[in-house]
């Protein structure tokens, strides 16, 4: 298997079988797969998912008990593709904020190099669309604020758009991170960097969801905050 691409999914119906489709187009479903990790989802989310497996032979269902987070559910893709034997692994959201068509460029970043390809709003090329003022604040804050009390030079450190070579998932052992959210994608970022692997940010138009809500809160955000300086923390005392 060349990747797997890891689609995380809670109250999703609307979007899956779309999104799923459109990676299809994407992929070498020869040699790459999709898995849904579902959490249990009340809407039916994960009985969609189930039937467009037994349709689509390249992808693949991870049913989970329940809600429990961003982090916890790409946590078990991980280790479900790394036994699959995938060589890449992608982190993509469900929603079309992430545009599945900009996949073919993380891989191709990582077949070039770099060990992880990063989806990136703040670099040249990237950006945002349909944001407000707030969000655009708190998003970018949020990036510089971590850049500097980490000391690294990723711009977007809360980036979710992701595609690992197997061996960086293998060496930061992401079932270590307890955070649910934008947490959970500064510190894979910054422990790949601190473990000595290449990140390159690849420029994408991040797009606001158009169907379904948002399930990123303002607890989320605080989590990201409180858990940097403990980053820092530990990086200094080497326990990272």
């Amino acid at each position: 298997m060349r990747a797997m691409v890891c689609l995380p999914t809670y109250d999703e119906r609307e979007n899956l079988e779309p999104m799923v489709r459109a990676l299809g187009e994407q992929l070498d479903v020869e040699r790459d797969r999709v898995l849904v990790i579902d959490d249990n989802s009340p809407d039916g989310t994960g009985q969609v998912a189930d039937a467009l497996a037994a349709e689509l032979a390249w992808v693949e269902v991870l049913h989970r008990p329940g809600k429990a987070g961003l982090g916890p559910a790409y946590v078990a893709g991980f280790k479900q593709a790394l036994a699959a034997g995938a060589e890449l692994v992608l982190e993509i959201d469900c929603d079309f904020s992430h545009d599945p068509t900009d996949v073919p460029r993380l891989i191709a970043a990582c077949e070039d190099g770099a060990d992880l390809a990063l989806g990136s709003r703040w670099v040249k090329g990237g950006g945002t669309v349909n944001w407000g003022t707030g969000r655009t604040v708190i998003s970018r804050g949020g990036s510089l604020y971590a850049r500097a009390i980490l000391g690294v030079d990723v711009r977007d450190l809360t980036g979710g758009f992701k595609c690992f070579r197997r061996a960086v998932l293998a060496q930061i052992d992401p079932e270590t991170i307890a955070a649910k959210g934008y947490g959970f994608q500064i510190e894979t970022t910054f422990r790949a960097l601190r473990a000595g692997f290449r990140v390159v940010e690849i420029p994408i138009t991040f797009v606001d969801r158009r169907v379904g809500e948002s399930k990123m809160g303002g607890s989320i955000v605080v989590e990201a905050m409180l858990q940097v300086p403990a980053l820092r923390y530990r990086a200094l005392r080497g326990r990272l």
